[in-house]
């Protein structure tokens, strides 16, 4: 048989022919489930790979283990059609015009979806998928859009026909897409026509989710992420429109692309937040080893957004007493009764954190580790450890006695802040009354004693007469922990753009932070308003000044890295922008770890 089409050395030669060295981006596809079988419709992989992507299927499988293992193979998850949902994951009692359900799938594919939305995973539902993604995210889903009660400002116009009887690659009706969106962005128009094979409906789209495009009946036809994820839900059937339903795998397997970029990078860079309040919720009994609704940073939302070390700071509020840090439920019981250890201080209550903290990486078995230094955390991260590192913020915790600075320091801080919302004996904080007039004779002893011991001077919160006076008194360079830019947000906590210049003229960084009120003054900020901060930082002091001090658990947290988990998230943003491995390794921590190492390597 001479024909060419049935050579098998034709076969293997030709898979060797114009190699691509490009990795396509790996496209995962959830399965039906019927009986023993898993299926898909072979529409999905076809327009997967026109897009450029490698699709995988994968089976209706519930293993927690198994679902985050297939989520570390792929950069995109696609959510496919198929039959109802089960309407007690919503609360409800069946609903005559219900059809069929599958226990299996929905509790697979509701697992998989609330585990790659942790991820900051690029996904994209389809139909029944759409509903899913609604499901899993907190929306709701109506079980027979026929039966449903509906708005008074819809009810005038009767519904259309949902499930057609026409060929699947037939248009039957058309959507209104919502001005703005991301769907607008990647068909270019207002008005699209789409096929249609559905009775139910996402009805409420929930917090994390907005509806993009709608039926003229008044139908949710898809909807997208209100947090600047790469999300995307449409209850038509794209893979079946042919060049019609392409853009919307293209732009699927464009973001699976920059998600695996994204963590790439993680792999080769080393992320580091420079603040965070965690500790300040030990006193709830949180569990930073589990996956805790309660805090922003935990051990499981760490390793989902590939940050490899957060520096817990002990914060002292002030006027500090004994009971400050107590939670309002105690009931009765004083803040020293609640944790069992006599806090009569404010060294104590700083020791207690810090003995805390230790507790945390002790009973982590191996996963967390203490570091100090730059080599510490990069040795963490090889041997698969995340890293905490310790910080005080206010300087009320050495109890105006600057030989405590000395215990600290033997206890492993890198930084202190000098102040808070309030002056104490060493210098004048932002929000204070200037009782010292900047830095006080005091505070010059203790920031050339954090000099001697390698400990980074830190005037996040301090008034500008005192952040002046510790440049001309420190012989390191300072830090800002956590600070924005007073140019686009007029707070006084933020820094002035000649603050931000003579900081960096100094050799000092400043980090900025997702407190919503520090970057914007009407607070509804999201990460776009994060990165506008973060580039006007860039712009005033260059890229090697410049990092990020988030703030969680300390009110900091905004749409879009709203916790420990979406740390990713930014990067993807700064891919998106244009921004090299290397502008990137420097935002995330490079620069911050660079001038901790030179600091203490100069103590004495």
């Amino acid at each position: 048989m001479n024909d060419k089409r049935f050579s098998l050395d034709t076969l293997y030669d030709s898979a060797y022919e114009g190699i691509d060295i490009k990795c396509r981006p790996v496209i995962g596809i959830t399965a039906n489930h019927e009986g023993m079988d898993a299926t898909l419709r072979e529409a999905y992989c076809q327009q997967v790979v026109r897009a450029g992507g490698v699709p995988i299927i994968i089976p209706a499988i519930d293993d927690v283990e198994v679902i985050r293992q297939t989520l570390n193979r792929i950069d995109a998850l696609i959510l496919s059609g198929g039959g109802d949902h089960n309407p007690l994951w919503m609360n409800e009692q069946p609903s005559p015009r219900l059809g069929n359900i599958n226990a299996t799938r929905d509790r697979a594919e509701l697992l998989i979806t609330r585990l790659a939305y942790n991820r900051c995973m690029p996904m994209l539902g389809i139909c029944r998928g759409m509903q899913t993604l609604a499901i899993a995210l907190g929306g709701h889903v109506t079980q027979d859009i026929y039966t449903a009660p509906r708005e008074d400002a819809l009810a005038s116009h009767p519904l259309i026909k949902h499930s057609q009887d026409a060929d699947r690659t037939e248009p039957t009706h058309q959507v209104e897409i919502a001005q703005g969106s991301t769907l607008a962005s990647i068909y270019n128009t207002s008005t699209l026509y789409v096929n249609s094979f559905h009775h139910q409906a996402v009805i409420n789209t929930g917090n994390h989710l907005a509806a993009s495009a709608t039926s003229v009946d008044g139908i949710i036809e898809a909807m997208e992420s209100c947090e600047f994820k790469n999300i995307i839900g449409v209850q038509w059937h794209p893979e079946w429109l042919g060049n019609d339903g392409l853009p919307l795998f293209q732009w699927l397997t464009q973001h699976a692309a920059e998600y695996r970029k994204a963590q790439e990078v993680h792999n080769r860079i080393l992320s580091v937040d420079s603040h965070c309040d965690t500790p300040m919720f030990f006193h709830q009994g949180v569990n930073f080893l589990k996956r805790d609704q309660r805090i922003l940073v935990d051990l499981h939302k760490m390793r989902e957004g590939r940050l490899d070390a957060t520096t817990m700071v002990c914060y002292l509020p002030q006027p500090w007493t004994p009971d400050n840090g107590a939670p309002e439920a105690r009931k009765g019981k004083t803040f020293s009764e609640l944790v069992h250890y006599p806090i009569n201080s404010p060294r104590e209550y700083t020791d207690f954190i810090f003995d805390e903290i230790e507790r945390i990486v002790a009973d982590s078995h191996g996963q967390v580790a203490l570091a100090r230094t730059a080599a510490e955390i990069e040795k963490n991260k090889a041997e698969g450890r995340k890293s905490i590192i310790l910080g005080i913020e206010n300087g009320l915790a050495i109890e105006n006695d600057i030989n405590n600075l000395r215990h600290f320091a033997e206890r492993g801080i890198t930084y202190m802040t000098l102040c808070h919302n309030g002056d104490n004996l060493i210098c004048d904080s932002a929000k204070g009354a200037s009782i010292n007039n900047g830095v006080s004779a005091y505070g010059k002893d203790v920031i050339r004693e954090m000099n001697r011991l390698g400990i980074m001077v830190d005037l996040s919160h301090a008034g500008e007469k005192s952040f002046y006076d510790a440049l001309e008194i420190s012989s390191t360079p300072i830090v800002c922990s956590h600070s924005n830019c007073r140019s686009l947000c007029d707070h006084p906590r933020n820094l002035t753009d000649d603050q931000m210049r003579r900081l960096a003229e100094a050799g000092g960084i400043m980090q900025i932070t997702l407190y919503a009120g520090f970057l914007r003054q009407d607070e509804k900020a999201t990460i776009l308003d994060a990165i506008k901060h973060l580039e006007h930082a860039i712009a005033i002091m260059g890229i090697d000044h410049v990092g990020i001090g988030t703030d969680f658990d300390g009110d900091g947290g905004v749409p879009g890295m709203a916790d420990a988990s979406e740390v990713i998230n930014l990067t993807m943003h700064l891919l998106r922008r244009g921004y090299s491995e290397e502008d990137i390794r420097k935002i995330w921590g490079g620069n911050w770890l660079k001038l901790m190492q030179e600091i203490q390597k100069n103590k004495i």
